[in-house]
């Protein structure tokens, strides 16, 4: 069989394919010859074909068919063989596949071997995709190789620790002595990053081993201020700075160390403030350890002035060019403005500021925040810039914004004038955006404040004139329409008007006496308001005297009207008028008239239902009159 084409000639033809089409046609052809390859029992170039299976996995393509072959190429003796077997292992197999267990043994052995490169290829692999069966079965070499003195395995084993604690938390204990030792490595740049990182997960996963490791705050804060002290180093400077990824780092171990410990907090303050003021803040690199360093002062029991200083910081950082700096800055005042409200209200102009960035991360964070900082003291200059940026901001914004507006205005309004304002230029200005719970809250706060009923309906009708399509305020004057109206007509004068029709009398309109049409023997007494609720009463009379005629129900032949009068000599008594009619050929019998019953009034129980035993004749109409 002819030797295979050679990776480099593979991705160079993969890339002269001018469509989609193209390119899966020369990977399916490839793939072919691959499988060919595999079937056969000596295969001398497995490591290339492997290695164009993993180029091919890498664009997307499926490459399952290889993971056998992987392990094939760890169990062989060549280390370049070794190499891209681990690697494919690495890329195609995972915990969840039954296969990887075969390599344990392979992986054992060479955890063993003489070789340094290879037992990094080994805790390589075991760090990236060991399961928690394999970590149970290697943490006794992992732990060996921790305690070696060659660096380059120290470094490796470290990290493959971190994995093993993540898989088996139980086996933590096991690296603990090797774990101290770490740390007093003076060779930063290889063991004491990985260290700091196994520490660190160590203290996130057993409180034990927190209390334990306090007593290294003093080491670490002694490395720290060595980093930051130190002349330039050109192994580990970037931009200036020495190793800023190792401090981070041991900042980031600090923060978890000293939180919610007073001794630890103390004991780290004076480094916290070196890092703060010494650290160059022009590059990308300084700004970083500068967050972690409010992120620390922030997160454990650190001194006022040490608080104030972190929070300045911030606000150095809402004046970058930078979005992301913008951002984390204020994402972390937002978390921060509960506990050091004060601090944080220096910054407000800058904050408010950022309303106006173009960025729609930044300006939901900035509006967030805004309304965290509102208080009794700033609330009419807060509510001036948030109502501007209510009305120039997108409909995203809007609902929230509106929504913020009236849970602001209603904990710290000044005056109940302010107030009616504030939420009718928010109804005027967001309009449909605004959450249907916001009406209900205008109604209340109306109803309440009775004092300012005139004012309201002017304001109300006044945006009515201006925006007729505005359906929050229709239903906000619809509502103080029926409870207003009363109040507001509550001095005019009483409209006489005469009734033609007596009280409680029948009348047969046909010209006939049949007493028999209606049984009015069982009928109910005159139905009478009850004295305590006699004021509306009048308000309701007054209501039902304009009313013009009305057909209640039509239908089948029956037809009836109802008719509204105010009696005389009372005029706070309505008479109400009911015309039945039938004009089938048939006789109606036994149908009901039922009245609503309005809750200001008081009725007689089970008089508001009138039931006719008797018969309506044909072609007869009938009148019926209730006061």
């Amino acid at each position: 069989m002819p030797a295979p084409i050679r990776l480099r000639e593979l991705i160079r033809t993969i890339r002269t394919a001018r469509t989609q089409a193209e390119e899966r046609e020369m990977i399916q052809k490839e793939c072919a010859a691959i499988r060919s390859s595999f079937r056969e029992e000596d295969n001398t170039y497995r490591c290339r074909n492997v290695a164009k299976l993993l180029y091919m996995h890498m664009l997307g393509y499926p490459a399952h068919f290889g993971q056998l072959e992987c392990l094939k190429l760890i169990a062989s003796q060549k280390f370049t063989d070794k190499r891209i077997g681990y690697l494919g292992a690495m890329l195609l197999l995972d915990e969840r596949q039954d296969v990887h267990l075969l390599m344990t043994n392979c992986i054992k052995n060479d955890l063993n071997h003489s070789t340094q490169y290879v037992q990094g290829l080994a805790l390589c692999t075991l760090g990236c995709m060991g399961s928690s069966e394999m970590c149970r079965d290697l943490a006794g070499e992992v732990e060996k190789l921790l305690k070696t003195s060659n660096s380059y395995l120290r470094k490796k084993a470290a990290l493959c620790a971190v994995h093993v604690i993540r898989k088996v938390p139980e086996l933590m204990e096991m690296f603990l002595p090797a774990t101290k030792n770490l740390l007093s490595e003076k060779n930063h740049g290889e063991i004491l990053h990985t260290s700091v990182v196994l520490l660190t997960e160590m203290c996130e996963r057993s409180p034990d081993m927190l209390s334990h490791f306090r007593k290294l705050v003093p080491q670490l804060v002694r490395i720290l201020k060595n980093l930051i002290m130190s002349g330039y180093s050109p192994e580990h400077d970037v931009s200036g700075i020495s190793d800023p990824f190792l401090q981070v780092r041991i900042l980031r171990l600090l923060r978890i160390l000293g939180k919610g410990d007073d001794d630890s907090s103390e004991a780290m303050n004076d480094i916290l403030a070196q890092v703060a003021t010494n650290t160059e803040t022009s590059k990308n690199v300084g700004n970083a350890i500068l967050y972690e360093t409010v992120l620390t002062i922030m997160d454990i029991k650190s001194e006022s002035g040490l608080r104030v200083l972190a929070i300045n910081i911030l606000g150095r950082f809402l004046l970058n060019n930078d979005k992301n700096i913008r951002y984390v800055a204020l994402t972390s005042l937002l978390k921060t403005v509960q506990t050091d409200h004060n601090a944080v209200q220096r910054h407000r102009s800058t904050i408010v500021d950022c309303l106006k960035d173009l960025d729609v991360s930044i300006k939901r964070r900035a509006m967030e925040l805004s309304f965290a900082l509102v208080n009794g003291n700033n609330i009419r200059g807060m509510m001036k810039e948030l109502l501007y940026f209510l009305d120039s901001c997108d409909p995203d914004f809007k609902a929230d914004c509106a929504s913020g507006i009236f849970l602001a205005a209603e904990k710290y309004a000044p005056s109940k004038r302010w107030h009616i304002d504030t939420i009718m230029r928010v109804l005027t200005t967001a309009g449909s955006y605004v959450r249907d719970d916001s009406v209900p809250n205008l109604i209340q706060l109306i109803t309440n404040s009775v004092e300012m009923h005139a004012y309201t309906v002017q304001r109300l009708y006044k945006a009515l004139l201006d925006d007729i399509s505005q359906v929050r305020i229709i239903l906000t004057l619809r509502f103080l329409h029926w409870t207003l109206k009363p109040a507001l007509l509550e001095r005019m004068p009483i409209m006489e008007k005469t009734a033609t029709n007596g009280p409680a009398e029948i009348v047969q309109t046909n010209g006939e006496t049949d007493s028999t049409i209606l049984d009015t023997k069982h009928l109910p007494s005159i139905i009478q308001p009850a004295s305590q609720v006699g004021q509306c009463n009048y308000h309701i009379c007054f209501c039902l005297a304009g009313i013009p005629p009305m057909t209640a129900y039509n239908k089948n032949g029956l037809k009836i009207e109802f008719t509204f009068e105010r009696a005389n000599p009372n005029p706070n008594i309505a008479v109400i008028t009911i015309h039945a009619t039938n004009s089938t050929e048939a006789d109606m019998t036994e149908f009901v008239f039922q009245a609503a019953v309005p809750k200001v009034c008081s009725f007689p129980s089970n008089r508001n239902s009138i039931r006719y035993s008797r018969v309506l004749k044909r072609r007869k109409r009938s009148q019926l009159c209730f006061k």
